[in-house]
């Protein structure tokens, strides 16, 4: 490993623990040559999950797509930011506890939803309007009717 400031190859640990419920090693390092301190993390490297779109074009999985759609439906919602990373390690790892790497986006979608409707409603159904593509006012409606539910 080289230090990304002056490209020196004489790198410490200066400490280590465990993130992402034992999935991750995270460790700051420092570089013996300019002091510049940084953090690297290891992961588990997992087959590559394939996603089938609804066109049937297929595509790596990328968690970051799921988490940029859960972050605009939990804007100005009580949801902090630890939750959503908890929630997307649930579902990543649901998928990868599925037996097939090729997995339909509908799939991942209906997980991601059952999910964030156990953590916000409100979030939840603003997530399901964009993913059903509601185009009246009957989808929210039935939507929130499902919601309400739910919760009895």
């Amino acid at each position: 490993m080289k230090c990304s400031q002056c490209h020196g190859s004489d790198i410490r640990v200066i400490e280590s623990r465990d993130v992402n419920d034992n999935q991750a090693i995270r460790r700051r390092r420092v570089c013996q040559d300019c002091g510049f301190r940084f953090t690297t993390y290891e992961r588990i490297e997992r087959p590559q999950l394939i996603v089938i779109k609804n066109d049937k074009t297929r595509e790596l999985f990328d968690r970051n797509k799921i988490l940029g759609g859960l972050y605009r439906a939990c804007e100005k919602t009580p949801v902090s930011s630890i939750d959503l990373d908890i929630l997307i390690n649930e579902v990543e790892q649901e998928l990868y506890n599925l037996p097939d790497q090729e997995i339909p986006s509908s799939q991942i979608g209906e997980i991601v939803m059952d999910k964030l409707a156990k953590l916000n409603e409100v979030a939840y159904v603003r997530f399901a309007s964009v993913y059903r593509r509601f185009t009246d006012i009957t989808g929210f409606e039935k939507e929130l009717s499902n919601v309400k539910k739910a919760r009895v």
